[in-house]
């Protein structure tokens, strides 16, 4: 057996199994930080780890103002108004399953928009798992749809999709290729200097320094952040954009499995019988 076809196979899960923690990482850190601070915090920590790394190994650093243009960009997308807009409408009581379901819109909005970006081929078979994805999400979090929740904290939860969608296919048609390390660097510069201007403006800057936010920084640091992007971008330079944004379906099964397993969250029959049609989504998809 091939061992880079193997790993090839395994990394995309791999992938789900660490984006998935980000919601369980918010629920925890949360209660004692404001969204935009966290993420400040979290940026932070992000850019001195990966500019260590990137001059450590002499990785190869973008070319040109082009390609850092290209490449920060898609960063700011992809983590700054991604990233804000989720943790924003958690902070103002969009449930964190419903948030993860309205991103959860994004494989079939990057599958409408590849035609038109990319010149991409979306097949009958992909249209198909796309739809009993999107339907198996719906019923694993069907017992969350109930909850009340203010208008004004739905908008950023669409504010992140509409970014993550345009981040993928973004970095797909400008920026497909570039260092893993130095490209962190070149993604989170901008998206901290963004977030800073804009926790500076709108929070304060009281922070409860516990225990759990600890574990939560650093968490989102090192295996979100640090691990899980980087599969991402090799997943945007591996795979079309289809593929790529179909796994994002299986990111709310998983974070419910994830909530059942450390905070004692019940899973129906239903929601199970909805990770299964999940699961079998996801597989038309990527065929």
């Amino acid at each position: 057996m091939n061992p880079s076809f193997s790993i090839s196979r395994v990394l995309p899960f791999v992938f789900v199994l660490l984006w998935s923690t980000g919601f369980i990482g918010a629920r925890l850190g949360l209660p004692h930080i404001q969204p935009l601070t966290f993420l400040l915090i979290r940026y932070i920590a992000v850019l001195i780890c990966m500019t260590g790394i990137a001059l450590v190994s002499r990785a190869p650093w973008p070319q040109g103002g082009r390609q850092w243009l290209h490449i920060g960009v898609a960063g700011l997308l992809v983590h700054g108004l991604y990233l804000g807009g989720v943790f924003m409408s958690i902070s103002l009581g969009l449930p964190a399953s419903v948030a993860s379901l309205v991103v959860g819109v994004q494989p079939l909005l990057t599958a409408i928009a590849a035609g038109l970006v990319l010149g991409a081929t979306v097949t009958l078979r992909q249209w198909l798992g796309l739809l009993l994805g999107l339907v198996g999400v719906a019923l694993v979090l069907s017992d969350k749809l109930g909850q009340e929740f203010g208008a004004q904290a739905l908008v950023p939860a669409v504010v992140a999709l509409l970014a993550i969608t345009a981040g993928t296919l973004y970095q797909k048609k400008f920026c497909p290729v570039f260092d893993w390390r130095s490209g962190a660097v070149a993604q989170f510069l901008p998206t901290t200097v963004l977030t800073g201007v804009a926790a500076l403006l709108t929070e304060h800057a009281r922070i409860d320094w516990s225990g759990e936010l600890f574990f939560a920084l650093g968490w989102l640091v090192l295996v979100l952040s640090i691990g899980a992007i980087s599969l991402l971008n090799w997943l945007i330079r591996h795979s079309n954009a289809v593929h790529v944004a179909s796994l994002f379906y299986l990111v709310p099964p998983c974070t419910a499995l994830f909530a059942w397993g450390l905070f004692g969250n019940t899973l129906s029959g239903l929601a199970l019988g909805g990770m299964a049609l999940t699961v079998g989504g996801v597989y038309l998809a990527r065929r």
